[in-house]
């Protein structure tokens, strides 16, 4: 993913929107009506009224479709080699699956030998952090009160609110891979559907282009994103080994996982990076050198290696990264984090292929 802290640039293939089917819609770009927009605030907001109070259902299929569109390029692969849906659905929910579950038990061990190493290790991180011990204490006391409040009273604690998110993701795995194999298989059935109901052969033309435009747009950003997140993973790791901090495949997987979060992600993994250099390695500047080489990567990643690959991209704003990331921390806990600037992205691509949306892709880009 590029700089955060500049623009966020997510991929197209047109340089200009495919016109939309004029079914039974006015002309112009957005309605003017006030009943018609008034009707549409409040479907927004009973829709995300939805989308919170049924997160443990909503999230995973959201995933799924996520999902969907990423494996769709393996799923094309498999057609053009006569395998059957059923069978390449199945084959690429597995090697998913392998993978998680293979990272997951090789990052398993080191994981629990750093949570070994905490308590020992807290005294020598203060002893080298001790001109913040009365600000962190401070913090500390304040964090301490306001969860104790929080559990004498009726609502759920702070690290219940926070945990929230990931338990329903874990709780929605199996959902997640049920909703995820009937899409692969499904195709174009979707698509199929909406072609029959449209009324004349142009608007269908019209209706097939620009869906398979927003599918390739759509899967092309979220496998440059991955691609890129995991080279980020692999220098990270290699680098972290070279410095001394040892376990590669632990701190690879973990700047995996934060480079989907834009500007937060980043920022954490430094603050992270900086508490396992302090902890583990003696002189004071070479303890740095974990963070530092992590911040250089992200800025190598940021700034010249997405950029060049998106050439022909458009950005997002900032100002509505940084708010759609709390909103959906808010909405769904970590997982929304994840899925918040996908999401956007879908959203912006979706709206720059529908001719009467390009005004809110517009005003979505930066």
């Amino acid at each position: 993913m590029s700089d955060p802290i500049v623009k966020f640039e997510v991929p197209t293939t047109e340089t200009r929107p495919i016109e939309s089917p004029d079914l039974t819609a006015p002309d112009g770009p957005l309605p003017s009506d006030p009943k018609v927009v008034l009707q549409t605030v409040m479907l927004f907001i009973a829709v995300m009224a939805v989308c919170y109070f049924a997160s443990a259902i909503i999230l995973p299929i959201v995933l799924a479709f996520v999902l969907k569109m990423l494996l769709q390029p393996g799923m094309r692969a498999f057609d053009r080699v006569r395998i059957p849906r059923s069978i390449a659905a199945l084959l690429l929910i597995i090697g998913v699956f392998a993978v998680i579950v293979a990272l997951g038990a090789a990052m398993s061990g080191p994981a629990a030998d750093w949570a070994g190493k905490l308590p020992e290790g807290m005294a020598r991180l203060e002893e080298r952090l001790k001109f913040l011990a009365r600000p962190l204490h401070t913090l500390q006391t304040f964090l301490s009160q306001f969860d104790g409040n929080a559990s004498s009273s009726d609502g759920p604690s702070l690290s219940a609110t926070l945990m929230k998110g990931t338990q329903h993701f874990a709780s929605g795995f199996f959902e997640t891979l049920l909703v995820l194999y009937f899409l692969l298989i499904s195709g174009d059935t979707f698509l199929r559907r909406l072609v029959e109901i449209v009324p004349n052969f142009r608007d269908k033309r019209r209706v097939v282009e620009m869906s398979q435009q927003i599918e390739d747009n759509v899967s092309a950003y979220l496998i440059t994103i991955t691609v890129m997140n995991a080279l980020v993973g692999v220098a990270t790791g290699v680098a972290m080994y070279l410095c001394g901090l040892g376990d590669p495949l632990l701190w690879g997987a973990i700047a995996f996982a934060l480079n989907y979060v834009p500007i937060m992600g980043p920022a954490a993994g430094v603050a992270l990076f900086l508490m396992a250099g302090l902890l583990t390695i003696d002189p004071l500047l070479q303890a740095l050198l974990p963070a530092g080489l992590y911040l250089l990567i992200h800025l190598i990643e940021g700034e010249s290696v997405t950029p060049m690959l998106l050439a022909r991209r458009f950005t997002l704003n900032p100002v509505l990264v940084i708010i759609s990331l709390i909103f959906w921390f808010w909405m769904w806990g970590v997982p929304g984090a994840i899925l918040a600037v996908p999401m956007l992205a879908i959203a912006k691509i979706v709206c720059d292929g529908v001719k009467p949306l390009n005004p809110l892709g517009r005003f979505l880009e930066g």
